[in-house]
């Protein structure tokens, strides 16, 4: 008996599961298609997750994915967020959810970002993805050569002046206490 039970869990198992019974009903959009943004800075989009089902949806993780569009560079997904993966609330039939991702632009360059969204049960279903979101990353220049010589040259003749003034002071009083002993 025990075997008929193990082999129709396994049949089961290896049964193709399609993506409607995984997560039927939910679809993802986000609130802009491209982002233009400089280096260093930070950037934000929104994704909103909708139950289109006749049911309430439980068990969802809405996960965050960052890839390099060009090829110029690896990404490492936790220097760009830090928060990427949500575990979302049951959603009523007909309600949506909207996420706010915020990013930090870390490398120049072209990148993907979209939002995927699976069962917290692990089942072997592909997931409900929102469309690709293009981010494109100038590169920003933050040495102006024009203002810097007069910090480059100010500084160190300012530190210059400053031990002078000390190194005399200090020459001074000495001649001064010699003065005062022999008196």
């Amino acid at each position: 008996m025990r075997r008929v039970a193990l082999a129709a869990l396994l049949a089961a198992a290896l049964l193709p599961v399609s993506p409607a019974a995984a997560t039927p009903g939910v679809s993802i959009s986000v609130d802009r298609k491209t982002i233009t943004t400089n280096l260093g800075h930070t950037f934000v989009f929104h994704s909103t997750i909708t139950n289109g089902s006749e049911g309430s949806l439980h068990g969802l993780i809405a996960h965050l994915n960052v890839l390099s569009l060009d090829g110029r560079f690896y990404v490492d997904p936790e220097d760009w967020s830090s928060h990427r993966t949500r575990y979302l609330a049951p959603i009523p039939a007909g309600h949506s959810v909207r996420i706010s991702w915020s990013l930090a632009a870390v490398n120049e360059g072209h990148l993907g970002v979209y939002v995927a969204v699976l069962p917290r049960s692990g089942a072997a279903v592909p997931p409900v993805t929102a469309p690709i979101v293009s981010v494109s990353i100038a590169d920003r220049r933050t040495l102006d050569s024009g203002g810097i010589l007069p910090l480059a040259l100010g500084l160190p003749a300012l530190l210059g002046v400053l031990t002078l003034g000390v190194r005399l002071r200090r020459r001074r009083g000495r001649r001064i206490g010699v003065t005062r002993r022999v008196c």
